[in-house]
């Protein structure tokens, strides 16, 4: 396991509810190919925060290489609601783009 891995645990165990720090360990487990791993902390930081805009591409994206398109088009689709209601519009744009790729 990489070195970046467990030093994110570390700082976990002090801030479990850390949004920044579940996306952060998410995105290794990605880069490892630990799809489990990574879904289960992206997962996390929408219970935690529903609002944490930068997660629903992620997780989204994770989800349709995994086969799991419905669940993908919803979390597209939620994270489009929570980037407008933010007023994020870059995000809203990369969310968009990436649903309609998948849908059309």
């Amino acid at each position: 396991m990489s070195d970046r891995i467990e030093k994110l645990k570390a700082f976990l165990q002090a801030s479990p509810n850390d949004c920044f720090l579940n996306h952060a360990m998410a995105l290794e487990y990605v880069k490892i190919g630990d799809e489990a791993n990574a879904r289960l902390h992206f997962e996390t930081n929408l219970k935690n925060d529903p609002t944490y805009v930068a997660t629903y591409y992620h997780l989204a994206k994770l989800l349709e290489r995994t086969g799991h398109t419905p669940e993908a088009i919803a979390t597209y689709e939620e994270g489009m609601k929570q980037a407008k209601a933010a007023n994020d519009n870059h995000s809203y744009s990369e969310l968009q783009s990436a649903y309609e790729d998948l849908v059309y």
